[in-house]
């Protein structure tokens, strides 16, 4: 038992629960909060990119080929530190507000191009069902094209919600105190990394298997009866 103690004293990590519970709590508002937002972006980005029009498909290009061409972390400074010199008033918001907002922007890139997928696959005969009924343009993505295409892409999309759950691991780099800083914390103050370290590790593995199970029971969802038959 003594081996176990010195390689993994779970006795020290009880005593940082509550750091760790405060860290766990910023971590998925964060996430919450950069998921709702990334998928409106995402779905408004997926639009003007498929748009005939130069002016909405150019931009939107362009935003998704410079979030997808460079790191995260890069993002999360130009946010933290170029947004405030051209917004004056966000100097004043918190590094976990500034944080949300690099995220979200991050994200909606990925969840454009998931989306844009979805919306690809919806058949063509039931949008131009849609036109034959009389529906308008807003009233064929409303009831037609974009419930399909999310219940398409549900399972990509919520395999990007564990990425970026992940992600926000990055953001104690600006003074955000998510889990990855509980754990952090522990080790600056007690010098235990494994009990640091392992415990970051688990917590985001734990994460990870709900989001996982979570994403492979929508799939069963969306198969119907003939997975459980083929399973």
């Amino acid at each position: 038992m003594n081996w176990v103690l010195d390689f993994y004293n779970y006795r020290i990590v009880e005593q940082y629960l509550g750091r760790f519970a405060e860290g766990l709590e910023n971590t998925l508002i964060a996430a919450a909060v950069s998921l709702g937002a990334a998928v409106i972006l995402g779905t408004m980005l997926a639009l003007c990119r498929m748009s005939s029009r130069a002016i909405l498909w150019r931009p939107a290009a362009g935003y998704a080929a410079f979030i997808l061409a460079t790191p995260l972390l890069v993002q999360i400074y130009l946010i933290y530190y170029g947004l405030p010199a051209l917004i004056p008033a966000a100097g004043r918001w918190s590094e976990l507000t500034l944080g949300i907002i690099a995220l979200s922007l991050h994200n909606a890139a990925y969840m454009g191009e998931i989306v844009r997928g979805g919306i690809a696959s919806v058949p063509r005969g039931q949008i131009e069902g849609g036109k034959a009924v009389g529906m308008s343009y807003l009233q064929r993505l409303r009831y037609i094209v974009l419930p399909q295409a999310f219940a398409n892409t549900l399972p990509p999309l919520l395999g990007q919600t564990a990425v970026l759950i992940k992600d926000t691991s990055l953001l104690s780099i600006i003074a955000v105190f998510d889990f990855l800083s509980a754990g952090l914390l522990l080790n600056s103050e007690r010098v235990r990394p494994n009990e640091s370290f392992l415990t970051i590790a688990l917590g985001y593995l734990a994460i990870y298997v709900v989001m996982l199970s979570l994403s492979w029971a929508v799939k069963r969802w969306l198969a119907g009866p003939a997975w459980n038959v083929g399973a």
